[in-house]
């Protein structure tokens, strides 16, 4: 089973869903609004394998502990946001419950240096370089039981591999948003 943490307009889980109709994909959002359409529309495909759960990453729902080996959460905003890149090591660990041995858990996420300024400091981001790579966001996610397999910089090809709306509007854009992608794998 793969979740989608964040999943906005629920998009993500909805196409790989209907790719691969023998796995069980779940979108997971605090925000219901975005994913009634889309719910509604996998349902009317009869894509039964594609579901949308309500449910803010701080309290995720016991019923998903322990089923996932893949959880992504791509282009995260807000709340989200910081508990994956500052990192925060309680939630982080809210989301390492969602994983079986060996799952991976892989996050992509886009700041631009000046829209994205006064969110950045008002979610206390770091700035991403060696160092803090190296040192506090690995420590957050191992103290999380996750291994930082790799935090890479993506370019707008490679962020289109990944089926979200937003994945697909950064990568048209063309906009001066640096856009990185974390992988790490959970621990047993």
């Amino acid at each position: 089973m793969a979740i989608d943490l964040g999943t906005g307009d629920g998009r993500l889980p909805y196409v790989l869903g209907a790719e691969d109709r023998e796995r069980l994909f779940v979108g997971v959002d605090a925000s219901v609004d975005g994913l009634r359409q889309v719910s509604m529309r996998a349902a009317r495909q009869g894509l039964s394998n594609v579901l949308y759960v309500r449910s803010g990453v701080e309290r995720l729902p016991f019923e998903l502990q322990g089923v996932a080996d893949r959880v992504t959460a791509i282009l995260p905003w807000g709340s989200l946001l910081a508990a994956l890149v500052r990192p925060v090591v309680p939630v982080l660990c809210g989301v390492r419950e969602l994983c079986q041995a060996s799952a991976v858990l892989t996050v992509v996420f886009g700041i631009d240096p000046v829209r994205d300024r006064a969110e950045a400091r008002r979610l206390g981001l770091p700035e991403l370089n060696d160092t803090f790579v190296g040192g506090e966001l690995a420590a957050g996610y191992a103290a999380a039981g996750f291994a930082l397999e790799s935090v890479r910089s993506l370019n707008a090809t490679q962020l289109t591999r990944w089926p979200s709306s937003w994945a697909r509007r950064l990568a048209r854009g063309g906009e001066a948003r640096r856009v990185f992608e974390i992988t790490a794998a959970a621990r047993q």
